[in-house]
């Protein structure tokens, strides 16, 4: 090969030894391409990225132009320009391809952090690598750790070649430790103690050990919220002059302490003069003036300057001006510490939603979504509506995530689509379970419920129980969105077997089957009123001989076979109130949920009686961003009977008293063994008289004896706290799927119309189960304490919990261990 020129591919403007050679009358008329050195490319890609063709005349400016197009295809590191008689040569060395990406030793990035910032530069696996980005990455990755305070950290890309011109890459890490404040000085202030500064800041230092919540690594964001934090508090109280002057950020000679000094004036307090709204507030002048914190004569307040700007946007997005201007323009009056305020408003266009569509919900149909949000198609665009459709979504249970987008469309400044994008959770839950205890002896339990059926919202529960108590089927529907105005619609069917003793109540056995149906009606996006009807058939037999359950059999009892099972029917009627502003359906951490509930047998019932029962919750976040929070609750109920039933005067039926314990109310106590326990009275003895009769003795010298298990009560109080807490080894991203908590719970079960008093002075058998006031007495309440783990899999909820009782009473079934599968929280 005759080697006219070259041109070395170091880069794309090397061709300067061409020019020269140019310059000597080197053009030439190429009557030939030959490409070498190729690989992956296909030689036709590889031509078409050459401005050259046969029969063009090559001089140093279409040589320019070829190695900047072979270059910019990002296939080749390598070019070289060479000349064979009238031959073109293009000698390519390609990039290696990218086999495997490898991260190592990275901590505070995430694997998919890196990879998408990878991927914005264009290296990902299958394709070419590129290593002049390599260099690029390195330092913005160094960049990234020296903001957060570990300026001893290290990003080393390495490359590790491959057969068939591939590579390997790996980005090792060395994070080392983050450098901790040892000091922040604030110099300048007067008028507020360092002390009193400090609390705004988010960094601290010189902590006590306890706090284990404050911040005293050093992030270059964190200092600079923690200065606009410390303006806000100036300008908050008037001093509108307020200004950092100047900040020094300096570290120790090892790089691991931080120390921050900050000089700051004060200036002097500024009163509000006049406050001047101009602009077009579409008519709602009078409303606006009325509710403006801003008032002549008051130290300026930068917070609520700031809150008035927000307020008077969001009130004219009400009205579809989604994108209103308000600016607040300070006229400052040095001389007499005033500024006078001039709300400036441009509400814009009107703007309206063309469409609104969903993204990310592979199992729920759009309809059912569109049930749920509030804001319309063709209609104005309305922040509030936007912000309650998300809520409205959120507390769905088979959502997880749910945010909104408004995009503009091109060519139209008045119209938008909303997108929600949201991310489903599983919707049903699987009950499986399999236990063993000194009460209950072994149990299996199995059934099945689905809050989104086949996608269409509707809950349908299929519950089958053959626990050594209990062997149940049960049934249930319910259509939220029976119509479009969000009436809904359900009814039950079940039939069960129940043996009491199994199950940590008093011997008696049941058969109970019925049908209901209840229809629901909203009253607002929070509030909710339901109306119910339940026809229940209920058989008791092989029953137990106590104080306070006599009452209630004699009105059935046959007096020629006292021991024979007795049946009665009920109609039971209910009305309940339920209100949520929970931020999400499961795990929520903000917002409260309370439910009230009445029910009460119609009068042609053979048992008339009522109940009514509150549950509320409260949520309170501890941090920002809401990891930690607190969760409050409280239970309570109450029932009773209600006139007579031919002559009998009517209680609360012992099958419908209130029990405690369990997972669902009193963790650390067996299932249903908190309350009054069963009194049995039986004669001392019998006396023979002088013609051989046997008499009774006095009844006065009964003797009384507690039952093993417990009664229940028709007044019920419980309560608890809990401390909800970033889950151990689990990432920030999972919160949503995974919850810890530490709680402590408290409440008890009484009777309010039974009188124990007239039982305290008869004798009692020897029992371990307490005395007999004991069990009336609400002064000794039961409590519990433990931690427990909620999560969500594809089974359902599910919970593990581990609980101690630490206030019991002799007798009560304390539980020092529960597991719950597919339990509902």
């Amino acid at each position: 090969m005759k080697l006219k020129q070259l041109v070395a591919a170091g880069a794309i403007f090397s061709s300067a030894s061409f020019a020269n050679a140019a310059a000597q009358n080197s053009e030439f008329v190429v009557e030939d391409i030959r490409v070498e050195g190729l690989q992956r490319v296909a030689l036709g890609a590889a031509l078409t990225y050459l401005p050259v063709q046969v029969g063009d005349e090559l001089n140093t400016f279409r040589v320019t132009q070829l190695i900047r197009s072979l270059y910019s295809s990002t296939h080749f590191e390598n070019v070289e320009i060479l000349r064979d008689g009238n031959t073109l040569v293009v000698r390519v060395a390609e990039r290696p391809t990218i086999s495997n990406i490898i991260f190592e030793g990275n901590d505070d990035i995430k694997d998919e952090q890196l990879q998408e910032s990878l991927d914005g530069n264009g290296v990902r696996l299958g394709e070419p690598l590129d290593k002049t980005v390599l260099t690029s990455i390195e330092n913005g990755l160094k960049d990234f750790f020296y903001s957060i305070g570990k300026y001893n950290a290290d990003v080393t890309a390495i490359i590790t070649p491959l057969p068939r011109n591939r590579v390997d890459l790996k980005l090792l890490f060395e994070e080392g430790d983050a450098a901790k404040i040892q000091q922040i000085n604030i110099v300048g202030n007067e008028i507020f103690t360092d002390a009193e500064l400090m609390d705004q800041f988010e960094l601290q230092f010189d902590t006590p050990w306890w706090d284990f919540l404050s911040e005293t690594r050093y992030q270059q964001q964190t200092l600079q919220g923690d200065m606009e934090s410390l303006r806000n508090h100036y300008l908050d109280r008037g001093y509108l002059r307020f200004n950092v002057d100047s900040t020094q950020v300096s570290m120790t000679p090892e790089k691991s302490g931080i120390y921050v000094a900050m000089n700051v004036s004060e200036g002097e307090q500024y009163t509000i003069s006049e406050v001047e709204l101009v602009g077009d507030v579409l008519g709602h002048e009078e409303y606006i003036q009325r509710v403006l914190p801003l008032t002549p004569g008051e130290l300026y307040n930068q917070a609520e300057v700031t809150y008035t700007e927000e307020f008077i946007s969001k009130y004219l997005g009400r009205f579809g001006y989604a994108y209103p201007t308000v600016t607040t323009v300070p006229n400052i009056n040095d001389e007499d510490k005033t500024v006078k305020l001039t709300l400036s408003v441009d509400p814009g266009k009107r703007i309206y939603v063309k469409r609104i569509k969903f993204n990310g919900n592979v199992v729920t149909a759009d309809n059912v979504l569109r049930q749920n949000v509030s804001q319309m198609e063709g209609t104005w665009l309305s922040n509030n509506l936007l912000e309650s459709s998300k809520n409205q979504l959120s507390r769905l249970t088979y959502m997880e995530e749910v945010e909104f987008e408004t995009i503009r469309i091109p060519g139209q400044d008045d119209q938008v689509d909303v997108n929600f994008n949201v991310k489903e959770q599983p919707s049903g839950s699987f009950n499986a379970g399999i236990g063993y205890g000194d009460q209950t002896k072994l149990s299996l339990q199995a059934g099945i419920q689905q809050d989104n059926f086949l996608g269409t919202g509707k809950r349908v529960g299929l519950n089958l129980s053959t626990v050594s108590y209990q062997r149940s089927a049960q049934i249930t529907y319910n259509d939220p969105y029976f119509t479009i105005d969000g009436i809904s619609l359900g009814g039950s069917l079940g039939y069960s077997e129940f043996d009491g003793s199994d199950f940590n109540v008093i011997q008696y056995n049941s058969k109970q089957w019925s049908v209901g149906a209840n229809v629901g009606y909203p009253i607002n996006e929070f509030n909710r009123i339901n109306f119910g009807l339940t026809y229940s058939n209920v058989e008791l037999y092989n029953r137990g001989y106590y104080e306070q359950t006599e009452q209630f059999y004699n009105q059935f009892l046959d007096g020629d076979d006292p021991d024979a099972p007795i049946k009665y029917h009920s109609y039971l009627a209910s009305v309940s109130w339920s209100r949520s502003t929970l931020n999400r359906g499961l795990f929520p951490t903000a917002g409260s949920s309370q439910r009230a509930s009445f029910s009460i047998t119609t009068p042609n019932s053979d048992v008339n009686y009522f109940k009514t029962l509150f549950d509320g919750k409260w949520y309170f976040p501890l941090s920002r961003n809401q990891r930690w929070s607190v969760l409050a609750r409280i239970r309570m109920g109450y029932g009773n009977g209600y006139g007579d039933v031919d002559g009998n005067e009517q209680i609360l039926p012992f099958t419908e008293n209130f029990t405690a314990g369990g997972s669902d109310s009193l963790r650390g106590f067996e299932n249903n063994t908190v309350g009054p326990r069963g009194i049995i009275r039986s004669p001392s003895g019998s006396l023979t008289g002088p013609d051989g009769e046997v008499y009774p003795t006095d009844p006065i010298d009964d003797v009384i004896t507690l039952s093993s298990r417990s009664l229940g009560g028709n007044a019920m109080a419980l309560g608890g706290l809990e401390l909800i807490v970033p889950t151990p080894f689990v990432e920030a991203d999972m919160d949503n799927s995974v919850r810890t908590s530490l709680f402590v719970d408290v409440g008890n079960v009484w009777d309010t119309e039974f009188d124990y008093d007239q039982y305290k002075d008869f004798s009692q058998s020897s029992t371990q189960y307490g005395s007999l006031i004991d069990y009336s007495d609400w002064s000794l309440y039961r409590s519990s304490a433990g931690i427990s783990v909620q999560w969500i899999s594809p089974m359902g909820p599910m919970v593990f919990s581990f609980s101690r009782a630490i206030q019991e009473r002799d007798g009560d079934d304390a539980k020092f261990f529960t597991f719950n599968i597919g339990q509902t929280f």
